[in-house]
């Protein structure tokens, strides 16, 4: 790569960023990095990889690259969450890779906030987000072996860690209703544990027709999260 002109950084992309990360960390937006950047693309950045990054002349971002990157996340999260059942139920080799995978979405997310609420809060709500991903795991593992009092267990703090998730949000955000974020995070429990169901009944029509309901809702709560955001920080964004 040629030297870097004035003004410019290069960069090295290490394991598991994103450009929207990458934005966030040095206080320049995804198109900034991708106008000097020829045949780099969002969904495909390489470890590894030297690229250019602007210096932090632009805000954090744009409301629309906010969005987007909240519902990738979202995606990945229930995404991946399926995934993980479905490897889980069928006792399939790849479960330790998917699981870990599934666990990365709770650092991922933590990456997102942290622009905004620094690294301590954000720290936390990763936290809150791999415990509710690990217990949803233990539910599963329950239910597969029939103990129903562990399965009972597990589903009692589920709800408890998706309370303590709104309880958070709303005392980070005015902006986030504590009370919505409790029936929205209540709502993807009980359609994830059905989803969970409908493949140890072998339902696979009622699991493709619970995944769409979980996309849509999982959709919103990336949607309530990003105009959250761009309603307490409106300075942080160039449109």
């Amino acid at each position: 790569m040629c030297p870097c002109p004035m003004g410019i950084n290069t960069y090295t992309v290490q394991q598991g960023e994103t450009l929207w990360q990458l934005a966030a960390k040095f206080n320049t937006s995804i198109d900034a990095i991708l106008s000097i950047n020829p045949g780099v693309y969002p969904a495909n950045i390489i470890v590894g990889t030297v690229i250019y990054i602007p210096n932090g002349v632009n805000k954090v971002n744009n409301k629309m690259n906010l969005i987007n990157n909240m519902r990738i996340l979202w995606e990945e999260h229930i995404t991946w969450t399926r995934l993980t059942i479905v490897s889980m139920v069928f006792n399939l080799p790849d479960q330790a890779l998917v699981t870990n995978r599934l666990l990365r979405n709770a650092t991922d997310m933590a990456a997102a906030l942290e622009p905004f609420y620094g690294k301590e809060k954000a720290s936390r709500f990763g936290n809150l987000i791999s415990e509710h991903l690990v217990i949803a795991s233990q539910l599963v593992k329950a239910a597969i072996a029939g103990d129903n009092a562990a399965a009972a267990d597990a589903e009692r703090r589920w709800y408890a860690n998706a309370d303590e998730i709104a309880f958070f949000l709303s005392s980070i955000n005015p902006k986030w209703s504590r009370l919505e974020w409790m029936e929205m995070l209540h709502e993807h429990l009980a359609l994830t544990k059905a989803e969970a169901v409908s493949f140890l009944t072998k339902d696979y029509a009622k699991g493709i027709s619970l995944f769409d309901e979980i996309e849509k809702q999982a959709l919103k709560m990336a949607d309530v999260m990003a105009t959250g955001i761009i309603k307490q920080f409106p300075n942080e964004f160039i449109c």
